[in-house]
């Protein structure tokens, strides 16, 4: 018996193997259900779909320089398509990877770094894997920089009223309190910064209501704003003969002169209306104090001097360059501050300046100008300025409203140039022809720049390479 069931037993097994031999994914292997590419001035990302968690092998070849992505088990689901060019991604090849798997190639523009990780299903998303590229070089952080999506969004001014509530600042000998006048320029200003193309304004407050200091500058780092402005009204003892404007930026360190040493005093103490002080609230306050205020301490001084030179026509200035002095409300550590003192409430003439309607304005247009003069000569890279700035000098710069679209170099408009570079405190030209990849000349030709001196807060425009 069992020897005539051999045959039989040979023919089931051979079926067996032939069914085995099969290519798993023609039924219910797993999918590569889709990709999509994003970049931003950091890296370029591929996005990987996928039907369930599958395994995956990951490895670089050079000359050229690609990504190897091997899927096992897996096959590409209909409709399946390969994203363009996008950052440093050049091109997307795909195939087949054994017999049962599939192969992904990502040609790239440089050399990359890469990191992946695989996410699981969440918020409607199925299994992702993703893969971050950071170029290896100065040529590939110059590609993310200007593939990176920009646009024409507006800059973002801070306005803060001083004072307030409970807190009425100082007084005039007419009765005039500084809480009145502040609140009054500020909605001025801030009606003019919003009639004002590619600007928008928020208020601190917009009534009489009592803001602590930290909380201002807060609300314009929560709204991401590119500028905060307080509004004040100087005063001085026993109702001095000073008089005029000012403008102040925060010095957290060095020598002050004595008005700047009674002033910060003056305007950090309405900070501890009501506030009970123990050795740590000093300790914390000292340490709050003392806080770095990195790059943006150049801008504020630049726009300290825009706004400074605005005001002269409109009242004698009290000093005549930027002043600096220990201003809690200009803390913030990443948005540059600027701290206005529109005249001498305690001066009997000043006080009635600050009375008029006519001198509001005049306060609220001066301080207009000056941003204006900034923000027109030290654009923010993806603004209307930037813009503005492109086009005077006869470059277009590609925008988007989508975060993760691809704006690649071949579609500028203007192929010469890959981007904006506002020059900070201590760099060379040397150093950002280095960083974008291009020569000295270069950038020098393209900016009609005489010598190799880059002034902080200019813009240049960068050569494509």
């Amino acid at each position: 018996m069992r020897e005539v069931c051999r045959p039989l037993l040979v023919f089931l097994l051979a079926v067996a193997a032939t069914v085995a031999l099969r290519p798993a994914y023609a039924s219910g292997a797993g999918q590569v259900r889709a990709m999509r590419m994003s970049t931003s001035d950091q890296h370029t990302r591929a996005v990987f779909e996928l039907s369930s968690s599958l395994d995956y092998k990951l490895f670089q070849l050079k000359n050229p320089d690609r990504v190897v992505l091997d899927f096992d088990d897996a096959r590409l689901a209909s409709g399946f398509q390969s994203p363009g060019a996008n950052g440093l991604l050049k091109d997307v090849r795909t195939g087949k990877h054994g017999k049962h798997g599939v192969r992904v190639v990502l040609d790239m523009k440089a050399g990359v770094q890469v990191k992946s990780f695989l996410l699981d299903p969440a918020g409607g998303n199925s299994h992702r894997l993703v893969l971050d590229l950071y170029p290896s070089s100065d040529a590939g952080r110059a590609i993310v920089r200007r593939t990176a999506p920009v646009g024409e969004r507006k800059v973002l001014i801070a306005i803060d009223p001083g004072h307030g509530g409970k807190d009425s600042g100082a007084h005039g000998r007419g009765g005039l309190e500084e809480k009145t006048v502040t609140l009054a320029i500020a909605k001025r200003l801030a009606a003019l910064v919003n009639k004002q193309p590619g600007m928008k304004a928020i208020l601190t407050r917009d009534d009489d209501t009592y803001i602590p200091l930290e909380r201002r500058f807060e609300i314009a780092r929560q709204h991401k704003a590119d500028m905060f402005v307080s509004i004040h009204a100087n005063s001085c003892p026993n109702h001095c003969s000073a008089r005029g404007a000012s403008v102040w930026v925060l010095s957290t360190h060095g020598k002050e002169s004595e008005a700047g040493k009674w002033l910060a005093r003056s305007e950090n103490a309405s900070d501890l209306i009501g506030v009970s002080l123990d050795n740590r609230s000093h300790t914390l306050a000292s340490v709050l104090l003392d806080l770095s205020q990195g790059a943006s301490m150049q801008a504020s001084k630049q726009v300290g001097h825009d706004v400074l030179g605005a005001l002269k026509g409109i009242i004698p200035l009290y000093k005549p360059s930027v002043q600096h002095a220990n201003f809690v409300v200009l803390r913030s550590p990443d948005v540059p501050s600027i701290l206005v003192e529109t005249a001498f409430i305690s001066n009997r003439h000043d006080e009635r300046l600050l009375r008029s309607s006519s001198y509001r304005q005049k306060m609220a247009d001066a301080i207009l100008k000056g941003l204006d003069r900034y923000f027109t000569t030290t654009p923010p890279q993806g603004t209307w300025f930037a813009a503005q700035w492109a086009k005077k000098h006869g470059m277009q710069i590609a925008s988007t409203t989508d975060a993760t679209a691809s704006v690649d170099a071949p579609s500028r408009a203007d192929a010469n140039v890959q981007d904006l570079h506002k020059v900070s405190s201590g760099e060379t030209l040397s150093g950002i022809a280095h960083q974008y990849g291009v020569s000295m000349d270069a950038i020098k030709n393209a900016n009609n720049l005489d010598g190799n001196m880059v002034r902080a807060g200019s813009m240049l425009a960068i050569p494509a390479g």
